[in-house]
């Protein structure tokens, strides 16, 4: 069976955090479904930083490394 992807990670960190925000989970059922989140969380952050640093070495100009924060706003070159 292939690994989770990213998206499939963050899916179930959300139904985690759904189940578990609702307060009819057992102690030990909640305690488990925190492990596990926390695991989930854990891998989303690995991927999410190597993601930033792929996109760091993209953003090249003149042939020097200028990483630049992402704000998610057009930029004004």
């Amino acid at each position: 069976m292939s690994k989770p992807t990213f998206e499939e990670n963050l899916e179930r960190l959300e139904q985690i955090t759904r189940e578990m925000e609702s307060g009819d989970l057992s102690l030990e059922t909640s305690l488990k479904k925190f492990d596990e989140g926390m695991r989930l969380a854990e891998l989303c952050g690995k991927k999410l930083d190597e993601a930033q640093r792929r996109v760091d070495l993209l953003l090249k100009r003149d042939g020097v490394l200028a990483p630049e924060p992402f704000d998610g706003s057009p930029s004004e070159s």
